[in-house]
């Protein structure tokens, strides 16, 4: 080992010592904490190291209390806890003893060393487990457990996003559609006056947002009384006397006594003598004067032209030298009047916004009735629910004792991690379950416990960047100040504990991270008013590089020809494209270097081995068309990429190709889908085999492929789209495209797609499964269900394939990677919700920017600042993500990028001084109209230290050898067994007759009829003949039916022609019965045949029996010979089983066609099964 790997192996162990003190002092078990930690300092560890010595100090593991953000972070936890003690419980003592010295700081007697050999069992056999699960985990499980007394259904279910945002929609649009009815004039007015403020597609946009703060509205207006009560409360925040509208307003601006008419008379004759501009506002003035008070209030937005700018803001100069040397008091007097006009206009904003805000108020908490109705009816519950009913039932007078005094004794010490990111619901539950925690003698106390009750967070406000979530990084600070005098007051001990070392980062990536939130503008949003701690690496003397290169701009203009056809392809020349090609020749170069070794830059030196994909990891702020762009350059150069971190279900080909399989299949003459699904993968036609299909046909293309079924090109897709037609309508979704997908259609998609599509697959399965949990299940419902909601997956990108991971900062946050790349450094947040939040959650809603009066100005401008703050913690994550290289880059268009970018923060920084200037040229890599060269910064710090040993993997990755798949894995499932057992009940062996359609004209009256003949036919028989007619016309004239007189008599008149024609007097006579149910197992073609149904009616004697079924709703064919195979194939069936139930008689069967009440006998050499 050199002297300089010497050194820097010392000063790593100095530091990591100095590190686990400090940890040591968080994880104290009788002290509360309240840890910030920067990014990379080892919160977790803290954690789990905290709960470790409290099961070592004797705490039982179901009286600690964990709270985590996420579910990974409460597996990873969890996963790290059963690691530790069974590692204790199996390992040999001195190892035992060497890990709890290190846990400790000192060596454990012999009471803590059988303690930790105990450990876990203990937690095996705690009740429950132990508690380490997300706050909405844990509100399900106290609801559960107090279901009475939180007034929620005692069998609740908790609805998945997608679900409650299906049931929002359908709200909204129940809402929506009602407001024109009768009785809803408060709803209708509501939206009209909505309607008038805004354009269709803003008003999509902002009942998105209305929805999406539905929590905090409920609590709004629930605070407030309702929407009386929240506007009441606007109106007194902007100032705005009730009863006073606009046209009260107006006529009090333009009566008599409440301007200066002789001074501005006075003003106006002298601006008459003076310049243009005097001479015209003048006039306006006098005009304006002398109105009548009538006119003048009509008039009064020409005269404010006078004084007020087009924004509405006070003329810089209302009155010219020249006049003001006739009338010099002329200024004043305008001013006075500017200022009284101005403070008009505002009060005439502060009314529309009034009104404005009071109609979405009605309109939302319309809404959220109808889904809170909708939610009650059917027992469940949503995120949101989960939070505000356990904060009500904590807080309930009268009820939250009881609750709290159950929980006493089975809470004494509570753990938050990502403090920073709870909201403020949150704090009032933890707030509750804490009220009894230090104050007074307690269950715990009477039992004698060793440890006082405690309560521990870890969060760093830096990292807090979920505020749509409703995260407030303040409250983490504010929270610590008050849980330290509730803990001091009572007598127990509090510690604040900033945790500064890291472990995750190299030293020139934290000195760039210093250096950039180094000034104040720059630490505003993430210190509150604090001091900046400086990072403190561990990893001394690893090698570590940060570089900012030059911004890619954009090509000069190029006038294109005037006849020039727009055949050449745009986008390839782009400046977002140049830097996506760079991005991907550099990643591409390194992992291509099979000779790289130590001082090459495809070496990666901290881990002494070559750069891997899966090293790479890309942070973009949000996911735009840089995305794409960069996937699509790395997929082309063959460099393994994983995709993004998150996916909108319905934009992947593999579902859109499924999806487009199921509608042409449910609408065959959908010409386009299914010439979509005859190209796509699952059936592959070539395009000339497709042009020749379609072109020059005659009609449908479904119906030129069945012409064509025999030719060669075409046997296989209509065979294969035939088989798929037949059971379309029968099976449940899930069913069907399981069989679609393990019949080959999975291989097909991946060879046409790529590896990449088996994600898409994999959850467009699990939808359908969650769809057939809730809902009727049909492929109709199924494909709207999945269309109309939207689904965006998350997927797992922390560890797997070894491949470019390119995520967006939000889904990176807990995330760490080699190498980082951050090229889209250069945009900002423009865009603002359109619902602020006064103090008090109170909501206002400006429509337009000219709304804007001073309390909404004033709204605006803090959300904006909240906006950048935000921005600059994104930053903040962005940056810590590297471990030892760190490449930012950026491109911007035509116009100038904008101030106080990431990118101008970062080269801010690195530029002064910090940083070397460095020439890059990347005008060879990435070829354009404009070179692209520039000075860039680097920070480099060579490697001294001895480099971690990975054994060629990356991160993440395991070196072992791939377990080849078993032999079975690919083969095709056997059939299943025939007859199988249980018996299932019979389904159709061939398509049906498409069903009469409810909307050609006749409003579903035939649907209606043929129900009813059904009925008549299945119940009047049972009558004595001369009572039939009485009944039956008794029975139509129902309200129900809602039939008229003609079609009653019609209806009556054809079913008594059936049963008073005298060749059916068997079929409906005494020996007859209805609805029989039949089941059993006959031989057919294809072996042992199940059949389960219910005859509709039967007729039996010594020498024959009689079938007859009832078709509903289906077009009766001409002869027999026309009737569907499907009928016959069924009549077959019931004949072979009745043969064998009643044999030596003869069968016969026939078909009533409700439609046109007409008995139809099928020969019986047309029934085979």
């Amino acid at each position: 080992m050199s002297s300089d790997a010497g050194k820097a192996l010392a000063l790593t162990s100095e530091r990591t010592a100095q590190a686990a003190g400090i940890q040591r002092g968080a994880a104290d078990p009788a002290t509360s904490a309240w840890v910030g930690a920067s990014a990379g300092t080892g919160k977790t560890r803290v954690l789990t190291e905290r709960v470790l010595r409290l099961l070592l100090a004797g705490v039982g593991p179901e009286r600690i209390l964990c709270l985590t953000f996420t579910k990974a972070a409460a597996a990873e936890m969890t996963e790290r806890l059963a690691s530790t003690l069974a590692n204790w419980a199996s390992l040999d003592m001195t190892r035992v003893e060497d890990s709890l010295r290190g846990l400790l700081g000192a060596a454990a007697d012999e009471e803590t060393l059988i303690r930790a050999r105990q450990l876990f069992a203990r937690v095996l056999d705690a009740p429950g487990g132990m508690k380490i699960q997300t706050i909405h985990a844990f509100c399900q499980s106290l609801l559960g457990r107090f279901p009475l007394e939180a007034e929620v259904a005692p069998h609740f279910r908790l609805l998945e996003e997608r679900d409650a945002a299906e049931r929002l929609s359908q709200a909204r649009e129940q809402v929506l559609s009602a407001a024109g009815n009768p009785g809803q004039d408060a709803i209708a007015s509501a939206l009209a006056e909505i309607t008038r403020q805004v354009n269709e597609q803003d008003f999509a946009g902002l009942m998105g947002a209305l929805v999406l703060q539905r929590g905090r509205l409920s609590r709004s207006l629930a605070a407030h009384g309702g929407v009386d009560g929240v506007t009441a409360e606007l109106a007194k925040r902007l100032g705005v006397t009730e009863g006073l509208g606009e046209p009260e307003l107006l006529a009090a601006g333009a009566a008599e006594e409440s301007f200066d008419g002789a001074s501005l008379r006075r003003c106006a004759k002298a601006m008459a003598e003076g310049g243009k501009k005097d001479r015209e506002n003048g006039q306006k003035i006098s005009d304006w004067l002398a109105a009548s008070a009538q006119e003048r209030t009509a008039g009064i937005e020409t005269y404010q032209e006078a004084f007020l700018t087009g924004e509405g803001q006070i003329r810089k100069k209302l009155i010219h030298a020249e006049a003001l040397k006739l009338f010099p008091e002329g200024a004043e007097i305008m001013d006075r009047e500017a200022r009284r006009l101005f403070a008009l206009q505002e009060a005439l904003k502060a009314v529309a916004l009034l009104r404005a805000t009071g109609a979405l108020l009605r309109l939302g908490a319309a809404i959220l009735r109808a889904y809170e109705d909708g939610k009650r009816a059917a027992a469940v519950l949503d995120f949101d629910d989960l939070i505000l009913e356990c904060r009500k039932l904590l807080e309930s007078r009268g009820i939250s004792p009881w609750v709290l005094y159950k929980l006493d004794g089975g809470i004494e010490h509570l753990l938050i991690d990502e403090a920073q990111d709870t909201n403020s619901d949150h704090w009032r539950v933890v707030e509750a379950l804490t009220a009894e925690f230090f104050a007074g003698e307690s269950a715990y106390e009477s039992l004698g416990k060793r440890l006082p009750r405690t309560i521990f967070a870890v969060g760093d406000a830096k990292q807090s960047i979920y505020s749509f979530q409703g995260a407030q990084p303040k409250v983490f600070t504010s929270m610590g100040e008050h849980f330290r005098q509730v803990v001091e007051q009572g007598g127990g001990r509090f510690a604040p504990v900033d945790l500064t070392h890291s472990f995750r980062s190299t030293d020139a990536v934290l000195t760039t991270v210093d250096a950039v939130f180094a000034g104040e503008d720059a630490r505003d949003g993430l210190t509150f008013g604090g001091a900046w701690l400086n990072h403190t690496p561990v990893r001394v003397g690893q090698a570590g590089r940060v570089e900012v290169w030059p911004a890619v701009k954009p090509p000069v203009d190029e006038q294109a020809e005037p006849w020039q056809l727009p055949i050449t392809p745009a986008g390839g020349n782009s400046p977002r494209a140049r830097l996506a090609q760079a991005i991907t020749k550099r990643i591409a170069r390194w992992i291509g270097d099979e000779s790289a070794g130590p001082g090459d830059e495809a070496w990666l030196e901290p881990q002494g081995r070559r750069i891997q994909p899966g090293d790479v990891l890309v942070l973009v702020r949000k996911r735009a068309g840089f995305v794409e762009e960069l996937v699509r350059e790395l997929k082309t150069r063959g460099v393994p990429v994983a995709g993004v971190d998150r996916m909108v279900l319905t934009d992947q080909l593999a579902v859109m190709d499924l999806a487009a399989l199921g509608r042409a299949l449910l609408l065959p003459g959908d010409d386009l889908t299914l010439a979509t699904v005859l190209k796509g993968p699952l059936i592959g036609l070539s395009e000339n085999a497709l042009f020749e299909l379609a072109w020059n046909r005659p009609g449908r293309l479904w119906d030129a492929l069945r012409a064509r079924a025999a030719e060669p090109d075409f046997r296989e897709a209509h065979g294969y789209l035939a088989r798929l037609a037949e059971r379309a309508d029968f099976v449940p979704p899930y069913e069907f495209y399981a069989e679609v997908l393990a019949q080959g259609g999975r291989e097909r998609l991946l060879e046409r797609l790529g590896p990449d599509a088996a994600d898409a697959i994999e959850e467009f399965m699990s939808q359908a499964l969650a769809y057939e949990r809730d809902q009727v299940p049909s492929l109709e419902g199924f494909l709207h269900w999945l269309e109309a909601g939207g689904v965006e997956v998350k997927r797992d990108m922390e560890v797997g394939a070894q491949a470019v991971r390119v995520m967006t900062v939000h889904g990176a946050k807990g995330l760490q990677a080699p190498i980082v790349f951050l090229p889209d450094t250069l945009s900002m947040p423009t865009r603002l919700p359109p619902i602020f939040w006064l103090k008090g959650d109170v909501p206002l809603w400006p429509p337009r920017e000219a709304l804007r009066e001073g309390v909404a100005k004033t709204a605006w401008q803090a959300a904006r600042d909240a906006q950048k703050q935000e921005y600059r913690r994104l930053l903040y994550v962005a940056l810590t993500r590297a471990e030892d290289r760190l490449y930012v880059a950026g491109w911007h268009g035509k116009k100038a990028p904008p101030k106080g970018s990431w990118y101008d923060m970062v080269e801010g920084a690195l530029s002064d001084g910090l940083a070397e200037a460095v020439e890059f040229d990347f005008s060879k890599d990435t070829p354009g109209e404009t070179d692209w060269a520039g000075v860039g910064w680097r920070i480099t710090t060579a490697q001294r230290a001895e480099p971690k040993q990975t054994g060629g993997a990356a991160q993440g990755v395991t070196s072992r050898g791939a377990i080849p798949p078993p032999s079975w894995l690919k083969l095709a499932a056997p059939p299943e067994r025939r007859p199988p057992r249980p018996l299932a009940p019979s389904r159709p062996s061939a398509a049906e007759p498409s069903s009469l359609s409810p909307l050609r004209g006749d409003g579903g009256t035939r649907f209606k009829r043929g129900i009813l003949i059904h009925r008549l036919l299945q119940s009047l028989p049972d009558l004595p003949p001369e009572r039939r007619r009485e009944v039956g016309a008794r029975f139509l004239a129902g309200p129900v039916h809602a039939l008229g007189p003609d079609e009653q008599a019609e209806i009556l008149e054809e079913c008594l022609a059936v049963l008073e024609t005298p060749e059916f007097a068997g079929i409906f006579g005494p020996g007859s019965r209805a609805e029989v149910p039949v089941a059993g197992v006959v031989d057919g073609p294809d072996g042992p045949q199940v059949v389960s149904g219910q005859v509709d009616r039967i007729f039996v004697d010594r020498e024959k029996l009689l079938i007859v079924d009832f078709k509903t709703n289906r077009p009766p064919p001409r002869t027999p010979s026309e009737v569907a195979p499907a009928y016959l194939r069924q009549m077959a069936l019931y004949k072979a089983l009745l043969s064998e139930v009643y044999p030596g008689r003869e069968v016969r069967c026939g078909l009533l066609w409700t439609q046109e009440a007409r008995l139809m006998m099928v020969d019986p050499s047309l029934l085979n099964t």
